[in-house]
C-alpha cells in the first residue's frame, strides 16, 4: 500500500469521511450535467425520475391560497438509480479511479448497490442529518458513499454538513425530521459531545464516507445556483445482506444477487427504513 493510500484511510478511519479533490476533470463534469439536463428536457422515466409541472398554491410547500411556490423538487426530483437507463450513469458508478479508492477503503473486492443523481435547484428544502446503512442495511458492516460535486458546494446553496466520529457507533433510531427544512422524513440529532461541520467542495471532488456517518445538508438558500450531485453507494463482497431496494453490480457490471434483509429493521415497525434513500 502506498502511502497517499494510507493517509486516505488513515483519514477515512479516524473521521469517517475522505475527500479526494479533482477525481473528476471539470470536461467530465459538464458532460455529465449536460446528460441529466437532457434527461430532465425529456421528461419522466417511471420508477427512476418523475418531474412535476411547477404550480403555485399547492399544499405540498406553500399551502392554498398562499401564492408562495411549489416545492421545487417536484420539478426537479432526485433520479434514482440512474445506472440502470443510462449508460453515462452506469460508466460513472462503475468507473475505476472511484473503484480504486473504495478497495482502500473497503479492504477488499468492491460491489456498487446504487446510483442518484441530485438537482437541488434553489429554494430546495434539504435533507437532516442520517445515517445511510439505515436504508441499505448492509449486514455485516456498512456501506460507503461516493459522493461526486457538480457544481461549486458551500453552505449557501445546501453543501453537506457530517458528523467526525459517528462512523463508530451504531445506528441511531431517528428523530421527525423539520418538513420545512427537510424533505426526508428522518433526523439523527448529533450525539453529545459532537458537532456536525460542512464539507464545501468543487466540482469533480469526491467525498467517500461510511455508511454509518451521520450527515445531511440544509435547504439551498441561493436565488440562482444549483447544488447537483451524483452519488453512488458501494459495499464489500464480503456483504450477506442488504436491503430490497438494492441491486448489487461488481466493477466489471456483472450482477451479483445477495439476500434481502428482511423485517422491521432496528427501529421497530414505526422505522423500516424500507424506503428509497
Amino acid at each position: 500500500m502506498a502511502v497517499t493510500d494510507r493517509s486516505v484511510l488513515g483519514r477515512f478511519e479516524q473521521d469517517g469521511f475522505v475527500v479526494r479533490r479533482g477525481l473528476f476533470a471539470p470536461d467530465e463534469i459538464d458532460t455529465l450535467c449536460a446528460e441529466f439536463a437532457a434527461l430532465h428536457e425529456a421528461g419522466p422515466v417511471p420508477g427512476h425520475f418523475e418531474p412535476r409541472a411547477p404550480r403555485t398554491g399547492g399544499t405540498e410547500f406553500g399551502g392554498v391560497g398562499t401564492g408562495a411556490p411549489a416545492d421545487p423538487l417536484h420539478v426537479f426530483p432526485r433520479f434514482m438509480h440512474p445506472h440502470r437507463v443510462n449508460a453515462l450513469s452506469l460508466r460513472l458508478l462503475l468507473d475505476p479511479r472511484v473503484r480504486d479508492v473504495l478497495e482502500i477503503l473497503l479492504g477488499e473486492e468492491v460491489l456498487a448497490a446504487q446510483s442518484m443523481f441530485y438537482f437541488k435547484p434553489p429554494g430546495a428544502r434539504g435533507q437532516a442529518l442520517h445515517q445511510d446503512n439505515f436504508y441499505l442495511r448492509v449486514e455485516p458492516g456498512t456501506c460507503v458513499a461516493a459522493w461526486t460535486a457538480c457544481d461549486v458546494i458551500d453552505r449557501e446553496n445546501g453543501g453537506l454538513e457530517v458528523v467526525p466520529g459517528t462512523h463508530r457507533m451504531d445506528l441511531f433510531c431517528p428523530h421527525e425530521a423539520d418538513p420545512a427544512l427537510s424533505f426526508a422524513r428522518e433526523y439523527v440529532p448529533p450525539p453529545a459531545g459532537l458537532t456536525a461541520v460542512p464539507v464545501d467542495m468543487e466540482p469533480g471532488d469526491v467525498l467517500f464516507f461510511n455508511g454509518s456517518l451521520v450527515h445531511g445538508s440544509g435547504p439551498n438558500r441561493s436565488r440562482d445556483r444549483f447544488r447537483r450531485s451524483f452519488i453512488g453507494h458501494y459495499v464489500g463482497r464480503s456483504t450477506r445482506r442488504i436491503g430490497g431496494f438494492y441491486r448489487t453490480l461488481t466493477m466489471d457490471g456483472e450482477a451479483v444477487a445477495l439476500p434481502e434483509n428482511e423485517g422491521a429493521g432496528p427501529c421497530g415497525t414505526g422505522w423500516t427504513a424500507a424506503g428509497p434513500h
